[in-house]
């Protein structure tokens, strides 16, 4: 049996899911995943991410709907980065092609 000693010493905090913004770039080939989580009134919601190197980054849906725009006008799009500004409700994302 494990004391609580061990146990915080051995503890890691669940990884937070980060935002898609965070990264330098974003490849249109990365594989996009699903999970549901609790907010914080305790309501279930899900959420769409990618995840680089065992970190994910979370997508919000009006990102994906620019990525869409973008490869309607240009369909060798292949990275981009997205800019983000304000907070919570507020947010505001522009998604930059880089290629």
């Amino acid at each position: 049996m494990a004391t609580l000693k061990d146990t915080a010493m051995a503890y890691t905090a669940e990884s937070k899911v980060k935002n898609i913004a965070d990264l330098p770039q974003i490849s249109v080939e990365f594989e996009i995943k699903e999970l549901e989580a609790i907010d914080n009134e305790g309501k279930p919601f899900k959420y769409k991410f990618v995840e680089v190197n065992g970190e994910k980054y979370r997508i919000p849906g009006s990102v994906i709907g620019m990525v869409k725009d973008l490869l309607g006008e240009n369909k060798n799009l292949k990275t981009f980065k997205v800019k983000r500004t304000g907070e919570g409700l507020k947010t505001r994302y522009t998604v930059i092609p880089l290629n």
